[in-house]
């Protein structure tokens, strides 16, 4: 085979590759339509900062509730942290996906810092090829903390998908970005209570 075939050859290949990148959606575009966990993958400390519009910061905020309660605006993708003066720290979450949203009224019943995974046995039905269980670290789907929501299988935690916030993706848990979520722990006492509506009431 001459030098010009081999060269022909590699050009052909790197136009393939080329083309298959340009045609690819953007990887924000595939997190909003993947309703999957992704164990093992570790995010990068630059992608945990959320779009400016979703990162924490102090707002204006009525509420009837008492400081320190927790009230989730499922539409609006936000949690809310009720603080003195009609004002609330608000962190942008990722929420259930249609068919997994609810709303309700429960506490935190417990705490934990780098959670293990355990996929509940109606997650492992959809998706049976995710792992049984998963140890804490910063691969795993829960991130660096989870607040679990009384007796159910949701919880308020992290995650290895930072590029999910925004969007609604989970089986019906809140995540935050993993600087968000330890700020938040370090927070909330066990017993907080939380508010989960679908939408925020005037």
């Amino acid at each position: 085979m001459g030098i010009p075939e081999i060269l022909l050859r590699l050009l052909f290949s790197t136009a393939l590759v080329l083309f298959a990148l340009l045609t690819m959606p953007p990887a924000h575009a595939l997190a909003q339509a993947s309703d999957e966990d992704q164990p093992g993958m570790i995010p990068n400390p630059a992608d945990e900062q959320p779009d400016p519009r979703f990162q924490r910061q102090i707002v204006f905020f009525r509420s009837n509730e008492p400081p320190g309660t927790i009230i989730v605006h499922t539409s609006e993708r936000f949690l809310y942290v009720v603080q003195p003066g009609g004002r609330a720290l608000r962190y942008g979450i990722g929420v259930g996906r249609a068919g997994f949203q609810w709303q309700g009224l429960l506490r935190i019943s417990r705490k934990q810092e780098w959670p293990d995974w355990t996929p509940p046995d109606e997650m492992i039905e959809r998706q049976p090829y995710l792992p049984r269980w998963v140890a804490g670290g910063p691969g795993n789907p829960l991130g660096a903390r989870a607040l679990y929501l009384g007796n159910t299988v949701y919880r308020i935690h992290g995650t290895n998908q930072p590029q999910t916030i925004g969007t609604a993706v989970s089986s019906g848990c809140f995540r935050l970005v993993n600087p968000d979520v330890i700020d938040l722990y370090a927070r909330i006492p066990v017993g907080t209570k939380v508010v989960v509506q679908q939408q925020p009431t005037l």
